[in-house]
Protein backbone atom coordinates (compact mmCIF):
# COMPACT_ATOMS: atom_id res chain seq x y z
CA UNK A 1 0.00 0.00 0.00
CA UNK A 2 1.34 3.49 -1.06
CA UNK A 3 2.45 5.47 1.66
CA UNK A 4 0.05 8.72 2.33
CA UNK A 5 1.03 12.46 3.33
CA UNK A 6 -0.80 13.88 6.48
CA UNK A 7 -0.82 17.30 8.36
CA UNK A 8 -0.42 16.82 11.93
CA UNK A 9 -0.82 20.44 12.45
CA UNK A 10 -0.23 24.22 10.64
CA UNK A 11 0.62 27.65 12.33
CA UNK A 12 1.25 30.87 11.45
CA UNK A 13 2.61 34.35 12.58
CA UNK A 14 0.13 37.31 12.05
CA UNK A 15 0.97 38.57 8.86
CA UNK A 16 2.38 42.21 9.58
CA UNK A 17 2.55 45.18 7.48
CA UNK A 18 5.36 44.80 5.01
CA UNK A 19 7.39 48.39 5.40
CA UNK A 20 9.61 49.97 8.32
CA UNK A 21 6.73 50.84 10.06
CA UNK A 22 4.60 47.97 10.78
CA UNK A 23 4.72 45.72 13.53
CA UNK A 24 7.09 43.14 12.44
CA UNK A 25 10.30 44.76 11.12
CA UNK A 26 11.92 44.31 14.43
CA UNK A 27 11.77 40.85 13.91
CA UNK A 28 14.84 38.94 11.40
CA UNK A 29 13.63 36.15 9.00
CA UNK A 30 15.72 33.58 10.71
CA UNK A 31 13.56 34.17 14.32
CA UNK A 32 10.32 35.13 13.08
CA UNK A 33 10.87 30.97 11.12
CA UNK A 34 12.26 29.90 14.23
CA UNK A 35 9.20 31.08 16.30
CA UNK A 36 6.75 28.85 14.10
CA UNK A 37 9.32 25.67 14.62
CA UNK A 38 9.36 26.98 18.39
CA UNK A 39 5.56 26.65 18.10
CA UNK A 40 4.93 23.53 16.39
CA UNK A 41 7.68 21.56 18.90
CA UNK A 42 5.74 22.76 21.97
CA UNK A 43 2.08 22.45 20.37
CA UNK A 44 3.01 19.00 19.53
CA UNK A 45 5.34 17.90 22.02
CA UNK A 46 7.81 16.96 19.31
CA UNK A 47 10.79 15.29 19.26
CA UNK A 48 13.24 16.69 16.56
CA UNK A 49 14.90 14.04 16.54
CA UNK A 50 12.53 12.45 14.28
CA UNK A 51 12.08 15.14 11.68
CA UNK A 52 14.12 14.60 8.63
CA UNK A 53 14.19 18.32 7.04
CA UNK A 54 12.41 21.99 6.87
CA UNK A 55 11.89 22.92 3.45
CA UNK A 56 10.89 26.52 3.31
CA UNK A 57 9.54 28.60 0.22
CA UNK A 58 11.27 32.14 0.14
CA UNK A 59 10.89 34.48 -2.66
CA UNK A 60 13.91 36.96 -1.95
CA UNK A 61 16.52 34.05 -0.71
CA UNK A 62 19.06 36.70 -0.18
CA UNK A 63 20.86 38.58 2.98
CA UNK A 64 18.70 37.66 5.89
CA UNK A 65 16.73 35.18 4.10
CA UNK A 66 19.21 33.55 2.39
CA UNK A 67 21.75 30.96 2.72
CA UNK A 68 19.30 28.04 3.65
CA UNK A 69 17.28 30.11 6.26
CA UNK A 70 15.75 26.49 6.92
CA UNK A 71 18.57 24.96 8.19
CA UNK A 72 19.61 28.17 10.46
CA UNK A 73 16.22 28.50 12.06
CA UNK A 74 15.92 25.25 12.94
CA UNK A 75 19.14 24.93 14.92
CA UNK A 76 18.65 28.44 16.30
CA UNK A 77 16.01 26.93 17.97
CA UNK A 78 17.68 23.67 19.32
CA UNK A 79 16.31 21.58 16.94
CA UNK A 80 18.41 18.12 16.30
CA UNK A 81 21.48 18.82 13.94
CA UNK A 82 19.78 15.66 12.12
CA UNK A 83 17.01 18.13 10.53
CA UNK A 84 18.17 18.95 7.28
CA UNK A 85 17.06 22.15 5.50
CA UNK A 86 16.06 23.05 1.98
CA UNK A 87 15.41 26.14 0.87
CA UNK A 88 12.32 26.59 -2.68
CA UNK A 89 11.52 29.70 -5.33
CA UNK A 90 8.37 29.31 -7.50
CA UNK A 91 7.84 32.66 -6.74
CA UNK A 92 4.25 33.74 -5.16
CA UNK A 93 3.71 29.63 -4.81
CA UNK A 94 6.89 28.90 -2.67
CA UNK A 95 5.13 28.50 0.21
CA UNK A 96 2.86 25.95 -1.10
CA UNK A 97 5.16 24.15 -3.92
CA UNK A 98 7.42 23.31 -0.35
CA UNK A 99 4.57 21.73 0.79
CA UNK A 100 4.01 19.98 -2.11
CA UNK A 101 7.80 18.94 -1.89
CA UNK A 102 7.31 17.88 1.44
CA UNK A 103 4.50 15.69 0.75
CA UNK A 104 5.92 14.32 -2.24
CA UNK A 105 8.87 13.16 -0.24
CA UNK A 106 6.68 11.17 2.36
CA UNK A 107 4.74 9.61 -0.59
CA UNK A 108 8.24 8.36 -1.88
CA UNK A 109 9.35 6.80 0.95
CA UNK A 110 12.37 9.20 0.64
CA UNK A 111 11.26 11.34 4.64
CA UNK A 112 8.82 9.98 7.20
CA UNK A 113 8.42 13.15 9.18
CA UNK A 114 9.36 16.54 7.57
CA UNK A 115 8.28 20.38 8.26
CA UNK A 116 7.51 22.72 5.37
CA UNK A 117 6.59 26.34 4.52
CA UNK A 118 7.52 29.69 4.03
CA UNK A 119 8.68 33.12 5.29
CA UNK A 120 8.95 36.27 4.03
CA UNK A 121 9.97 39.83 5.30
CA UNK A 122 9.12 42.31 2.67
CA UNK A 123 10.06 45.10 5.22
CA UNK A 124 13.27 43.93 5.91
CA UNK A 125 13.95 42.12 2.50
CA UNK A 126 11.79 43.92 -0.08
CA UNK A 127 10.45 43.05 -3.43
CA UNK A 128 12.53 42.13 -6.19
CA UNK A 129 16.40 42.72 -3.82
CA UNK A 130 17.06 39.37 -5.51
CA UNK A 131 16.76 40.90 -9.23
CA UNK A 132 17.33 38.36 -12.21
CA UNK A 133 16.92 38.52 -15.64
CA UNK A 134 13.15 39.80 -15.53
CA UNK A 135 14.52 42.65 -13.36
CA UNK A 136 17.92 43.97 -14.77
CA UNK A 137 17.96 41.89 -17.96
CA UNK A 138 15.84 44.47 -20.70
CA UNK A 139 17.24 42.11 -23.39
CA UNK A 140 15.60 38.61 -21.55
CA UNK A 141 12.31 41.29 -20.33
CA UNK A 142 11.78 41.95 -24.56
CA UNK A 143 12.00 38.67 -25.55
CA UNK A 144 10.28 36.87 -23.05
CA UNK A 145 7.20 39.49 -23.52
CA UNK A 146 7.33 40.39 -19.68
CA UNK A 147 5.03 42.87 -18.33
CA UNK A 148 4.96 43.54 -13.91
CA UNK A 149 2.38 41.57 -12.51
CA UNK A 150 0.32 44.41 -11.97
CA UNK A 151 -0.12 44.96 -15.80
CA UNK A 152 -0.75 41.51 -16.02
CA UNK A 153 -3.41 41.85 -13.47
CA UNK A 154 -5.00 45.31 -15.31
CA UNK A 155 -4.52 42.64 -18.74
CA UNK A 156 -6.70 40.13 -16.99
CA UNK A 157 -9.21 43.19 -16.35
CA UNK A 158 -9.57 44.20 -19.62
CA UNK A 159 -9.74 41.09 -21.24
CA UNK A 160 -12.83 39.80 -18.78
CA UNK A 161 -14.65 42.98 -18.70
CA UNK A 162 -13.99 43.24 -14.65
CA UNK A 163 -14.86 47.02 -14.18
CA UNK A 164 -13.18 49.47 -10.96
CA UNK A 165 -16.60 49.06 -9.24
CA UNK A 166 -16.37 45.70 -9.67
CA UNK A 167 -12.69 44.93 -8.88
CA UNK A 168 -13.08 47.47 -5.28
CA UNK A 169 -16.48 45.33 -4.35
CA UNK A 170 -14.30 42.44 -4.84
CA UNK A 171 -11.97 43.96 -2.29
CA UNK A 172 -14.51 45.28 0.11
CA UNK A 173 -15.75 41.26 0.53
CA UNK A 174 -11.94 40.85 1.26
CA UNK A 175 -11.99 42.89 4.41
CA UNK A 176 -15.00 42.53 5.66
CA UNK A 177 -15.04 38.69 5.38
CA UNK A 178 -11.37 39.13 6.82
CA UNK A 179 -12.83 41.08 9.71
CA UNK A 180 -15.39 39.36 11.06
CA UNK A 181 -13.57 36.06 10.80
CA UNK A 182 -11.18 37.52 12.99
CA UNK A 183 -13.12 39.07 15.24
CA UNK A 184 -15.00 35.40 15.43
CA UNK A 185 -11.34 33.66 16.19
CA UNK A 186 -11.39 31.80 13.29
CA UNK A 187 -7.96 32.38 12.53
CA UNK A 188 -6.97 31.38 16.18
CA UNK A 189 -6.35 28.04 15.81
CA UNK A 190 -3.35 28.08 13.38
CA UNK A 191 -2.05 31.86 14.51
CA UNK A 192 0.93 32.66 17.04
CA UNK A 193 1.63 36.03 18.26
CA UNK A 194 5.12 37.27 17.83
CA UNK A 195 6.49 38.13 20.67
CA UNK A 196 9.94 40.01 21.63
CA UNK A 197 12.87 38.51 23.58
CA UNK A 198 11.31 39.83 26.85
CA UNK A 199 8.44 37.51 25.89
CA UNK A 200 5.85 40.72 25.36
CA UNK A 201 3.74 40.60 22.28
CA UNK A 202 4.85 42.62 18.87
CA UNK A 203 1.37 41.25 16.84
CA UNK A 204 -1.34 38.75 17.86
CA UNK A 205 -3.90 39.77 14.92
CA UNK A 206 -3.10 40.81 11.26
CA UNK A 207 -2.28 43.68 11.29
CA UNK A 208 -3.40 44.98 7.45
CA UNK A 209 -7.09 44.50 8.12
CA UNK A 210 -8.56 47.98 7.67
CA UNK A 211 -12.53 47.32 9.08
CA UNK A 212 -13.75 50.70 8.29
CA UNK A 213 -12.89 50.54 4.59
CA UNK A 214 -15.64 51.42 2.06
CA UNK A 215 -16.29 51.62 -1.31
CA UNK A 216 -16.30 55.57 -1.53
CA UNK A 217 -12.55 55.10 -0.04
CA UNK A 218 -11.56 52.48 -2.28
CA UNK A 219 -12.79 54.39 -5.37
CA UNK A 220 -10.52 57.08 -4.80
CA UNK A 221 -7.11 55.39 -4.84
CA UNK A 222 -5.47 56.34 -8.21
CA UNK A 223 -4.71 53.73 -10.01
CA UNK A 224 -1.01 51.75 -9.19
CA UNK A 225 -0.08 50.66 -12.74
CA UNK A 226 -1.03 53.25 -15.35
CA UNK A 227 2.44 54.97 -15.06
CA UNK A 228 4.54 51.66 -15.87
CA UNK A 229 1.85 51.40 -18.44
CA UNK A 230 3.02 54.59 -20.29
CA UNK A 231 6.44 53.55 -19.78
CA UNK A 232 6.10 51.04 -22.31
CA UNK A 233 4.61 48.17 -20.46
CA UNK A 234 1.31 48.60 -22.06
CA UNK A 235 2.73 49.02 -25.53
CA UNK A 236 4.07 45.58 -25.00
CA UNK A 237 0.67 44.14 -24.07
CA UNK A 238 -1.12 45.86 -26.78
CA UNK A 239 1.72 43.78 -29.41
CA UNK A 240 0.60 40.28 -27.08
CA UNK A 241 -3.17 40.87 -27.18
CA UNK A 242 -3.28 43.36 -30.74
CA UNK A 243 -7.39 42.79 -30.38
CA UNK A 244 -7.41 44.69 -26.80
CA UNK A 245 -8.05 48.25 -27.30
CA UNK A 246 -5.95 49.77 -24.70
CA UNK A 247 -5.38 48.29 -20.88
CA UNK A 248 -7.94 49.72 -19.08
CA UNK A 249 -5.84 50.11 -15.48
CA UNK A 250 -8.31 49.32 -12.52
CA UNK A 251 -6.09 47.73 -9.75
CA UNK A 252 -5.16 50.16 -7.14
CA UNK A 253 -3.31 49.69 -3.54
CA UNK A 254 -6.81 48.95 -2.57
CA UNK A 255 -7.89 45.90 -4.71
CA UNK A 256 -4.19 44.45 -4.74
CA UNK A 257 -2.72 42.39 -2.26
CA UNK A 258 -1.12 43.78 0.59
CA UNK A 259 2.92 43.67 0.92
CA UNK A 260 3.47 41.66 4.43
CA UNK A 261 5.58 40.00 6.83
CA UNK A 262 5.13 36.35 7.81
CA UNK A 263 6.03 33.10 8.57
CA UNK A 264 4.28 29.73 8.25
CA UNK A 265 4.62 25.94 8.37
CA UNK A 266 2.73 22.53 8.67
CA UNK A 267 3.83 19.55 9.86
CA UNK A 268 3.74 16.87 7.50
CA UNK A 269 4.46 13.41 7.50
CA UNK A 270 3.30 9.48 7.22
CA UNK A 271 0.73 7.95 9.24
CA UNK A 272 3.96 5.41 11.06
CA UNK A 273 5.79 8.28 11.60
CA UNK A 274 2.66 10.29 13.19
CA UNK A 275 1.73 7.18 15.04
CA UNK A 276 5.85 6.99 16.99
CA UNK A 277 5.64 10.50 17.67
CA UNK A 278 2.53 10.66 19.67
CA UNK A 279 0.57 12.66 16.72
CA UNK A 280 -2.74 13.04 15.48
CA UNK A 281 -3.67 13.48 11.38
CA UNK A 282 -6.22 16.54 11.03
CA UNK A 283 -6.05 15.52 7.35
CA UNK A 284 -4.42 14.07 4.01
CA UNK A 285 -2.89 15.82 1.67
CA UNK A 286 -4.31 14.58 -1.64
CA UNK A 287 -2.12 15.70 -4.42
CA UNK A 288 -0.80 18.92 -6.10
CA UNK A 289 0.00 20.00 -9.29
CA UNK A 290 2.05 23.36 -10.97
CA UNK A 291 0.94 24.62 -14.50
CA UNK A 292 2.82 27.23 -17.07
CA UNK A 293 0.95 29.10 -19.40
CA UNK A 294 0.93 33.12 -21.00
CA UNK A 295 4.05 34.70 -19.52
CA UNK A 296 2.54 38.19 -20.80
CA UNK A 297 -0.69 37.59 -18.69
CA UNK A 298 1.11 35.69 -15.60
CA UNK A 299 -1.64 35.62 -13.28
CA UNK A 300 -3.93 33.42 -15.12
CA UNK A 301 -2.99 30.28 -13.93
CA UNK A 302 -5.07 29.28 -11.11
CA UNK A 303 -7.46 28.10 -12.80
CA UNK A 304 -5.87 25.62 -15.39
CA UNK A 305 -3.72 24.45 -12.60
CA UNK A 306 -7.21 23.67 -10.90
CA UNK A 307 -8.29 21.95 -13.93
CA UNK A 308 -5.19 19.81 -14.28
CA UNK A 309 -4.89 18.29 -10.67
CA UNK A 310 -8.90 17.90 -10.28
CA UNK A 311 -8.79 16.26 -13.74
CA UNK A 312 -5.79 14.02 -12.21
CA UNK A 313 -7.90 13.18 -9.73
CA UNK A 314 -10.84 12.33 -12.00
CA UNK A 315 -13.11 14.75 -9.30
CA UNK A 316 -14.99 17.94 -10.69
CA UNK A 317 -15.34 21.33 -8.90
CA UNK A 318 -18.22 20.60 -6.92
CA UNK A 319 -16.50 18.25 -5.09
CA UNK A 320 -14.70 20.70 -3.37
CA UNK A 321 -15.99 21.95 -0.55
CA UNK A 322 -13.85 25.08 0.25
CA UNK A 323 -11.37 26.91 -2.12
CA UNK A 324 -8.28 29.53 -1.36
CA UNK A 325 -7.42 31.38 -4.15
CA UNK A 326 -4.80 33.69 -3.26
CA UNK A 327 -5.69 37.23 -3.42
CA UNK A 328 -2.97 38.67 -5.40
CA UNK A 329 -5.04 41.13 -7.24
CA UNK A 330 -8.80 41.00 -7.46
CA UNK A 331 -9.61 39.94 -10.92
CA UNK A 332 -7.58 36.88 -10.54
CA UNK A 333 -9.85 35.30 -8.36
CA UNK A 334 -12.78 36.66 -10.37
CA UNK A 335 -11.28 35.07 -13.28
CA UNK A 336 -10.72 31.97 -11.25
CA UNK A 337 -14.64 31.78 -10.01
CA UNK A 338 -15.91 32.57 -13.66
CA UNK A 339 -13.99 30.40 -15.76
CA UNK A 340 -14.23 27.22 -13.36
CA UNK A 341 -17.83 28.18 -12.98
CA UNK A 342 -17.33 28.06 -8.68
CA UNK A 343 -20.12 29.11 -6.02
CA UNK A 344 -18.26 32.60 -5.03
CA UNK A 345 -19.71 31.45 -1.59
CA UNK A 346 -17.25 28.52 -1.76
CA UNK A 347 -14.10 30.71 -2.15
CA UNK A 348 -11.65 32.89 0.29
CA UNK A 349 -14.99 32.72 3.22
CA UNK A 350 -12.89 34.51 5.24
CA UNK A 351 -11.17 36.89 3.12
CA UNK A 352 -7.72 36.78 1.44
CA UNK A 353 -4.21 38.70 0.74
CA UNK A 354 -5.90 41.93 -0.27
CA UNK A 355 -7.44 42.34 3.55
CA UNK A 356 -4.28 40.53 5.55
CA UNK A 357 -1.54 41.12 3.21
CA UNK A 358 0.76 38.78 0.93
CA UNK A 359 4.11 37.77 2.59
CA UNK A 360 5.21 36.12 -0.98
CA UNK A 361 6.97 32.99 -0.17
CA UNK A 362 4.83 32.00 3.38
CA UNK A 363 1.50 32.93 1.78
CA UNK A 364 0.93 29.08 0.17
CA UNK A 365 1.49 27.84 3.73
CA UNK A 366 -0.72 30.66 5.66
CA UNK A 367 -3.65 29.39 3.10
CA UNK A 368 -3.02 25.86 4.13
CA UNK A 369 -3.18 26.55 7.52
CA UNK A 370 -6.49 28.78 6.90
CA UNK A 371 -8.30 26.28 4.39
CA UNK A 372 -7.50 23.44 7.54
CA UNK A 373 -9.07 25.26 10.20
CA UNK A 374 -11.90 26.45 8.00
CA UNK A 375 -13.33 22.70 7.07
CA UNK A 376 -12.88 21.78 10.44
CA UNK A 377 -14.70 24.80 12.17
CA UNK A 378 -17.45 24.12 9.20
CA UNK A 379 -17.24 20.25 9.72
CA UNK A 380 -16.12 19.96 6.02
CA UNK A 381 -13.92 17.17 3.72
CA UNK A 382 -12.56 18.72 0.93
CA UNK A 383 -10.36 21.84 0.60
CA UNK A 384 -8.15 23.66 -2.85
CA UNK A 385 -5.76 25.73 -2.44
CA UNK A 386 -4.46 27.50 -5.88
CA UNK A 387 -1.69 30.47 -6.29
CA UNK A 388 -0.58 32.20 -9.57
CA UNK A 389 3.48 33.02 -9.97
CA UNK A 390 5.35 35.34 -11.64
CA UNK A 391 6.23 34.46 -15.02
CA UNK A 392 2.64 32.66 -16.14
CA UNK A 393 3.21 29.79 -13.54
CA UNK A 394 0.05 28.49 -11.30
CA UNK A 395 -0.38 25.61 -8.56
CA UNK A 396 -2.89 23.88 -7.04
CA UNK A 397 -2.87 21.61 -3.88
CA UNK A 398 -6.08 19.55 -2.80
CA UNK A 399 -6.04 18.11 0.78
CA UNK A 400 -8.65 16.30 2.68
CA UNK A 401 -9.69 16.20 6.53
CA UNK A 402 -9.25 12.57 8.03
Amino acid sequence: MATEAFIFDAVRTPRGRGRTDGALHEVKPVHLLGAMLEALQLRNDLDTDLVQEVVVGVVNPLGEQGSVIARSSSLLKGWSDKVTGLQVNRFCASGLEAINIAAAKVIAGQVDLTVAGGVEMMSRVPMGSDGGPWAEDIETSVHTKFVPQGISADIIATVDGWSREQVDCFAMRSHRLAAEASRNGHFSKSVVPVTDANGLTILAKDELIRENTNLEALGNLKPSFAGLGEAGFDEIAMARYPNLGAVNHVHTAGNSSGISDGAALVLIGSAEAGKKAGLTPRARIVSGVTTGGDPTIMLAEPAPATRTLLRRLHLKTDAIDLFEVNEAFAAVVLRFIRELDVDPEKVNVNGGAIAMGHPLGATGAVLISTLLDELERRDQKNGLVTLCAAGGMGIATMIERV
